[in-house]
């Protein structure tokens, strides 16, 4: 496996339609962190598997999260060690970015087990998640 930064081209030529494929909306460039090139991809020699960002805050907080991936790479067990190491690096950047907490708002249960694997603990659910436009 191969981890890589996000480069300017890979939100309108691989991530867009990810997010399409699982039926979800692809959040905007400029909702992203660096305008869609703040995170990491993960390839398996020549095929993108998954990617992930990583929010910088104002305190020791870290936001670890739109972890999306390939719906049509099936090879197993390398789907679940891709995404494995893909929240594992996203999570040792940030801690080496200084900061003390990782955070993350997710809601698939597959997803939400791979996380607490990796020490992440579990809080209460939540029931709405807000956004506004300004």
């Amino acid at each position: 496996m191969e981890v890589r930064k996000i480069q300017h081209d890979d939100y309108d030529n691989i991530l867009v339609k990810w997010w399409n494929d699982w039926a979800w909306d692809a959040p905007t460039r400029d909702f992203l962190p660096d305008n869609g090139e703040g995170g990491i991809i993960i390839y398996d020699e020549d095929t993108p598997v998954c990617a992930g960002y990583i929010y910088v805050t104002n305190s020791k907080v870290a936001w670890v999260d739109w972890v999306i991936s390939n719906k049509e790479y099936k090879k197993k067990p390398q789907r679940s060690e891709a995404i494995k190491l893909l929240v594992l690096t996203l999570t040792e950047i940030s801690t080496n970015l200084g900061n003390k907490y990782c955070y993350a708002l997710i809601k698939h249960k597959s997803l939400i087990e791979v996380y607490q694997e990796l020490g992440y603990i579990k809080s209460d659910d939540y029931v709405g998640e807000m956004i506004k436009i300004i």
